[in-house]
């Protein structure tokens, strides 16, 4: 019975060791309203059911409705941001948190499991290119889908707060979403390769400022050689279009790859403050330090 006690103490003592690795606690911004940017917009899918609406509420941390502005994006959005059709259905929700300028654009995709198609970096292009800057959106839906719907509703959260995004743009963001899925499935081809060769063509761009067609036929090319990736002459073409309408619509090639990197660095960042956490190591080594000497008095306790 004795024994039995001591193995029982020292369970509660690991779990309470165990309970104090954590990083350190900050104080609690989520009810704070920025009154500069404004609070975070929701917009929910119109075919959403008030329980799937509910389970998004959740996913997206939205728990006190005074806390967001919630609207709700139908097809007849899709048709009048993007000509799109006006009887689709929709089920991706957003909720867009507006950021400080020079804070770049973060993804973040909460239900990976559900948005089949479209990844982070896929829909950080798409809306580079139509505009959408300094922001951090947060994606969820409750039901398996693609997740190109997303992006209407991320439009129609920046034109209800009085944001005026170019339709030409959109339009051309939601053509090159589709292209990015599309070429995702061929053989030899993956999402992350494809959003890779994607930012390698606009960064190409923003450095060699193209003239003409001709000039975007030869980046194209040089990224695909580079990348040692083969295409169809068809898609290879559907490239070429593609990044040649973005040179017809003037668009800041460099903004988007200063966006873009910005991006990236974030995620090194994010991972840097884990490895340099030195209060954090501090703590995992005095929980192992204090947890073997505890094994150790234990057993000895054992045999004395």
């Amino acid at each position: 019975m004795k024994q039995f006690l001591k193995i029982s103490l020292i369970a509660v003592l690991v779990l309470g060791l165990v309970a104090g690795i954590k990083s350190p606690v900050l104080a609690d911004e989520s009810n704070s309203i920025n009154e500069k940017l404004g609070v975070p917009i929701v917009v929910y899918g119109d075919n959403l059911t008030d329980e799937q609406k509910a389970e998004t509420r959740e996913l997206l941390e939205v728990t006190d409705p005074e806390m967001v502005d919630e609207h709700t994006v139908t097809g007849e959005d899709l048709a009048r941001y993007i000509n799109g059709n006006p009887n689709a259905r929709m089920f991706s929700s957003a909720k867009i948190t507006m950021e400080e300028e020079g804070e770049g654009l973060t993804i973040n995709i909460i239900t990976p499991d559900h948005i089949t198609e479209v990844t982070s970096e896929m829909y950080a292009n798409a809306l580079l290119t139509a505009g959408v800057e300094n922001a951090t959106v947060d994606v969820a839906s409750p039901v398996t889908v693609s997740g190109h719907s997303a992006l209407t509703g991320i439009y129609k959260a920046y034109d209800v707060e009085g944001v005026e995004l170019d339709k030409e743009r959109m339009e051309l963001a939601n053509e090159e979403l589709g292209l990015a899925t599309d070429l995702a499935e061929k053989e030899g081809m993956n999402k992350e390769k494809v959003s890779e060769l994607l930012a390698e063509i606009k960064q190409a761009i923003a450095e060699q400022n193209p003239a003409n067609v001709e000039d975007i036929e030869r980046i194209v090319q040089e990224q695909l050689d580079k990348m040692e990736i083969s295409l169809s002459e068809e898609d290879r073409q559907l490239l070429i279009n593609l990044f040649d309408k973005m040179r017809d619509l003037n668009i800041d090639f460099d903004q988007v790859k200063n966006q873009l990197s910005d991006i990236a660095s974030k995620v090194q960042e994010q991972l840097g403050d884990i490895i340099n956490d030195e209060g954090f190591w501090e703590k995992v080594g005095d929980f192992f330090s204090e947890f073997f000497q505890m094994l150790s008095d234990f057993f000895k306790g054992l045999f004395n």
